[in-house]
């Protein structure tokens, strides 16, 4: 099994045997019920669906809750496929818990940063502002200045730095370092920081 989904927990630091601190981002990762089991006869790959949480049931269709009390299973807060690896070891209703990393695997991390909602240049793409070497106007402290469209090219090229929404994208970190495991919370703790708030879902994988 490549990963699993995890709940973000906090940010904290924690102390290592020779007396360092280590920045780490501490997250609750599974228990994680396999949902479906797609197969390369049937659906042309392989992958494991597994789900994370618990949805009220208020807010789970009819469609869904056929096919989840078929297999006894509570709706989840959350889906996710996970593909091209060996599923014939798994059946489902199977919990995947945290005891599939070990301190010292370097793992990858995917989740949703912050939403910023609409920002302008300065703190959106790091422009200077007045006072600094490169944009901003001399009476406007934090106004994005010329962008540069005259009499050629006579138009705005596409990718051009200016005001709008920040973050609320897909971020992955890479290389993040497992410091510490608690297998009886299904707690992990990873060095470093990981992208979304508090409490959001990440996926984590080897």
């Amino acid at each position: 099994m490549p990963g699993l989904l995890a709940k973000k927990i906090q940010m904290t630091n924690i102390f290592s045997d020779d007396g360092n601190i280590i920045p780490v981002t501490v997250l609750e990762a599974g228990p994680c019920t396999v949902y479906a089991i797609k197969t390369k006869e049937k659906d042309g790959y392989q992958a494991l669906q597994i789900g994370y949480g618990q949805k009220k049931d208020k807010k789970v269709n009819k469609a869904q809750k056929v096919v989840f009390e078929k297999f006894n299973l509570k709706a989840p807060a959350i889906l996710k496929e996970f593909r091209n690896f060996d599923v014939s070891q798994f059946k489902i209703g199977d919990e995947l818990k945290v005891d599939l990393f070990q301190v010292g695997d370097k793992v990858k991390v995917t989740g949703k940063s912050k939403g910023k909602g609409f920002q302008g240049v300065v703190k959106r793409h790091g422009f200077g502002g007045i006072g600094m070497t490169t944009h901003g106007q001399s009476d406007r402290v934090r106004a994005p200045g010329s962008i540069g469209a005259s009499s050629y090219p006579s138009r705005v090229f596409k990718g051009q730095r200016m005001a709008g929404r920040m973050g609320n994208e897909k971020v992955t970190v890479r290389n993040l370092k497992v410091v510490k495991v608690i297998p009886e919370k299904n707690i992990i703790f990873v060095k470093g920081a990981v992208p979304g708030a508090v409490n959001s879902i990440v996926e984590i994988n080897k």
